[in-house]
């Protein structure tokens, strides 16, 4: 088997790696139907993460069940299944309580870019669809696996509801998916902060009633100036750096809730603003199976499309290519395709 090894910076070959393997009774083998490059993946591909050995890469994955271990009960041979990038196993207290990211036996899912992929704890990891999808529902599926998932929970983190006023920050896949999110739990205005045109049409299409183009302090005085001098009722952080946590806070009102679901690097937060900002924080790695049964629906039905965030489609051996076309910021999201699933 292919599959996608980063090596160190800008440095991502697409080389022989060895055929997964059930190696645990819980675990399970999929056959890859799309995998893709995530906006966190480009930390490590810039540098900016450190790589101590050539790591297989890709934690985003749908595809259909060919091998399951001696104990899965739930999951099947010849089903179409959507996992998270962490595997759960759906039942520790943490898992019940809707946390299934810090499960008590929790194992973070690597390596999908590529044909095949073992996924351990299947019965808690992977859901099953209800039957074989469309190819034009398949990178909905799999945007559900990560960045639906996080969007949606970005959005459920900050409490938007019917009525609010909701600011996002961040026009990468899961800013723009927690636009999404954010329209379908009712949010009357919803304002996307984006500079890039084609980010911001596509905003726009999943429910962004506003765009604002500041950055920073002269982004959060325009977010004031729209909500008559209060702040949003609901901020979503979406991208991970000190700038973007500080715009989302300041933009809240007193008493706002901000979420923050972008991979923190050298984010530091002043405990006396943040004490005197009196708003709720709450975040981290997104729980995307507690969400994953209710996406999937949505998106077999067809009420939502989350697949329009690819807007580049590459055979998976052109990996490479895929990820400098994200680092570049000549697309939003790449969505690749085995050879063998194509």
């Amino acid at each position: 088997m292919r599959g996608a090894v980063l090596y160190g910076p800008r440095d991502v070959r697409f080389e022989q790696r060895d055929e997964p393997k059930i190696m645990k009774p819980t675990d399970a083998v999929i056959r890859i139907a799309a995998t893709c490059v995530c906006g966190s993946d480009l930390w490590p591909y810039r540098g900016l993460q450190p790589v101590p050995a050539p790591t297989p890469f890709g934690h985003e994955y749908c595809g259909v069940v060919e091998e399951v271990g001696s104990a899965v009960r739930l999951v099947k041979p010849g089903q179409f299944v959507v996992g998270s990038f962490f595997a759960s196993d759906n039942t520790c207290p943490n898992c019940k309580a809707g946390y299934q990211t810090s499960c008590q036996n929790r194992e973070l899912v690597g390596g999908a870019q590529a044909g095949r992929l073992r996924v351990p704890l299947a019965d808690g990891t992977l859901v099953a669809t209800p039957g074989m999808p469309p190819e034009d529902l398949v990178p909905s599926l799999l945007a559900a696996s990560d960045v639906l998932g996080t969007g949606w929970f970005a959005a459920d983190a900050a409490n938007v509801s019917p009525g609010k006023t909701v600011v996002v920050v961040g026009d990468g896949a899961v800013g723009l998916l927690g636009v999404l999110s954010a329209r379908q739990m009712g949010a009357e205005r919803i304002i996307a902060m984006s500079r890039h045109e084609r980010r911001q049409t596509l905003a726009r299409q999943f429910g962004a009633s506003d765009i604002v183009t500041e950055r920073g302090d002269e982004g959060v005085k325009r977010i004031k100036e729209m909500t008559g001098g209060i702040g949003a009722d609901s901020v979503l952080e979406c991208v991970g750096t000190q700038e973007a946590m500080m715009q989302a806070i300041r933009s809240a009102r007193p008493g706002g809730y901000v979420s923050y679901v972008g991979v923190p690097h050298g984010v530091k937060l002043d405990g006396a603003e943040v004490f005197f900002a009196h708003v709720r924080l709450h975040g981290g790695p997104a729980p995307v199976r507690r969400y994953l049964p209710h996406l999937i629906d949505l998106i077999w039905n067809r009420k939502i499309n989350p697949g329009k965030v690819f807007d580049l489609t590459l055979p998976l051996d052109q990996v490479a290519e895929g990820y400098r076309a994200m680092d570049e910021r000549r697309a939003i999201k790449t969505l690749l395709r085995p050879q063998e699933a194509a």
